[in-house]
This record gives C-alpha cells, sequence and structure tokens, in this order.
C-alpha cells in the first residue's frame, strides 16, 4: 500500500508513519516543519525514519496548492491520511487566519488530489472541538455540531462537511476522526501534560484553567495510533438507510463517516495532574483560574460506533500513559 500522510514531523502523524512502515507500507510524508511550537522535536521525531527506504518526505506547506498537486501526480498514493492543521484552541482566538490557509484552504487541495488521482481512501483529522456548546454526555456522533466555540473547532466542523461534499460528488470515500485530548511520548510541547511535567521538574507554578474542574477524555497515542490504522484499512461506506427527514449527522448515503476516538472515561484536570504528582514524586504549585475563552468545560466520547464496526475500543489507563510519557521526556530531555 502506498499512503501519503500529511502532518509527517508531528505527534500523530509520525506514529502513525512508524506503524505503516512496519507493516511494509510505502510512506510519502509531507510537513512544512513551521514554528507554532519548537521545530527541534519535528526534527527528532523525522529523525527516527528519515533514512528509511520506503518512506519519502516532502517539506512543503499544504496551502501550496502547486507543491500538493505535484506531490500527488509524483507519487500516486492509494490512501491518505490528512493530519497536518494549524492547532490549538487558544491560538485560534489571536491569530484566527492561519487556520483558514492550513485548515480549510490546505484541506481543499488535499481532497482536489484525491478527487484527481483515484486515492480509495481519504482519512482526516477532526476534533472533539466540533462539540462544541453542546452538553449531553457523553458525546455522540449522531448528535449534532452546529454551535462550535472557536475557530479551530470551526475549522474541523469545515473539514467534515468538506469532505461531505467530495464523497457526494466524486464518490470519494472519507473518514473524519474526532480526537479526544491526545497525549504520550513525542507529544506536543504546547499541550497541558508537557506544559505541566516541565514546571513541576523546573519548582514554577502551573496554570490551572477551570480551577482544576474540568474532565478530558484523555487518549493515549497509540490507542489513537491503533484506531487509525484500523479505520484507514476500511474505506467508508455509504449508510443505505439515511434518511434526510431524519438526518443522522454520524452518517450519510455518500461514503462517508465520522468517528470519535477517546478513551471513554473522562477524567478531571485536577485528578489527572494527581496522577503527574504521583508518577513525578513531586508536587505542583497550582495557579487556579477560570475558564478560557474557546475552551469546553468537558469532553467525554461516546465510542460505541468505532467498537461495533472496528471491534476496537481506546483502553489505556490515564495512570499508565503518564508513566509511559515520563519515561519518555526524561531520556528525551535529559532531566
Amino acid at each position: 500500500m502506498k499512503t501519503l500522510v500529511t502532518g509527517a514531523a508531528g505527534f500523530i502523524g509520525s506514529a502513525i508513519i512508524l506503524r505503516l512502515l512496519e507493516r511494509g507500507d510505502i510512506v510519502i510524508g509531507i510537513d512544512n516543519h513551521n514554528n507554532y511550537y519548537d521545530p527541534a522535536i519535528k526534527e527528532a521525531r523525522l529523525a527516527r525514519y528519515i533514512n528509511h527506504p520506503n518512506y519519502t518526505h516532502l517539506r512543503i506547506d499544504l496551502a501550496d496548492r502547486k507543491a500538493i498537486e505535484s506531490a500527488f501526480a509524483k507519487h500516486k498514493p492509494q490512501r491518505v491520511v490528512n493530519l497536518a492543521a494549524q492547532a490549538g484552541v487558544r491560538y485560534s482566538i489571536e491569530n484566527p487566519l492561519a487556520y483558514i490557509d492550513s485548515n480549510i484552504v490546505g484541506f481543499a487541495h488535499i481532497l482536489e488530489g484525491c478527487r484527481h488521482n483515484g486515492v480509495d481512501h481519504l482519512v482526516y483529522a477532526s476534533s472533539s472541538s466540533v462539540y462544541g456548546a453542546n452538553t449531553a454526555m457523553p458525546f455522540s456522533i449522531h448528535q449534532n455540531v452546529d454551535h462550535p466555540l472557536s475557530l479551530y473547532a470551526a475549522s474541523k466542523k469545515a473539514n467534515e462537511l468538506m469532505a461531505h461534499t467530495y464523497s457526494h460528488l466524486y464518490n470519494l470515500p472519507t473518514t473524519g476522526l474526532r480526537f479526544f485530548t491526545v497525549y504520550g511520548p513525542w507529544g506536543r510541547p504546547d499541550m497541558a501534560l508537557f506544559k505541566f511535567t516541565k514546571a513541576i521538574l523546573e519548582d514554577k507554578p502551573i496554570q490551572v484553567f477551570n480551577y482544576g474542574k474540568h474532565r478530558r477524555d484523555f487518549t493515549y497515542i497509540d490507542d489513537i495510533v491503533e484506531g487509525v490504522i484500523r479505520v484507514l484499512n476500511r474505506p467508508a461506506l455509504t449508510n443505505p438507510e439515511w434518511e434526510g427527514d431524519v438526518p443522522d449527522p454520524g452518517t450519510s448515503r455518500a461514503p462517508w463517516r465520522v468517528y470519535n476516538i477517546g478513551n471513554n472515561s473522562p477524567v478531571e484536570l485536577v485528578d489527572f495532574i494527581a496522577a503527574l504528582e504521583k508518577t513525578l514524586g513531586k508536587a505542583a504549585k497550582k495557579e487556579l483560574l477560570p475558564l478560557q475563552a474557546g475552551d469546553v468545560p468537558d469532553t467525554y466520547a461516546n465510542v460505541d460506533d468505532l467498537v461495533e464496526q472496528f471491534h476496537y475500543k481506546p483502553a489505556t489507563t490515564v495512570e499508565d500513559g503518564i508513566n509511559q510519557f515520563i519515561v519518555w521526556y526524561r531520556d528525551y530531555y535529559k532531566v
């Protein structure tokens, strides 16, 4: 199988590429290596497979239409995993246009590449953020998601709508995966676990928003990778029972699907911090603050469709996941 992966030097992208190479895929990776966070960790992730005989790396931007067209035309991937995106809810409040360029324009270029080059299946990253103002827990793919609370969330909902159009018009199988708070080794330095670990080890205070009371469905990276691989192996199918007068938001008459990938076990932030303190053997100095604009108070994934259709459910406990992260962190940063 020849698979194109965007966000190839990213947290999730690099982990998926390692799995694809292990199983014998030919992989083409795309990444623009921007400086949203320290590019050094991107280079370190990439170093693990840059010289693999089945891997080709392209340093290009999704917003560069000609470069993306050329990549598809030259390499002719059979399947595509689109993980490249401008990430971060809070940054989207400060710099919203960055999300239009990468998450909207860039995704349109990926869809066009798939359309014109006979791609069998496009799997792309959506986000738990699309649930926005929804409060019915656990979040289900069969709920309406029309009230995003940040432009990041809106851009991910837009990706799902754009993908549906291409599935409908061009019969392109597309599957969107709504990731729930992914963490683990080789993660993003701008995320809470990284920031908390660094601050605690340096005896600096950590900022705890919503006074630590919001809940997150923390999902370990290995669980995410396993879910992506299983979904990638089976192109999206139509739902012949879909009806326009009672539309199911999670399926379609077109070959289009969305799924939640979450741990199905939300943890309060204060308990997450307590597990981190226990692993580090050191107490955190907490600066308790109100909920930030754009943040969702709770995330909790209903993963029934993933379990039923792919016989798979994320299972790594927060305690085990944090332990694996800390082992990696101490080794990588030599602390």
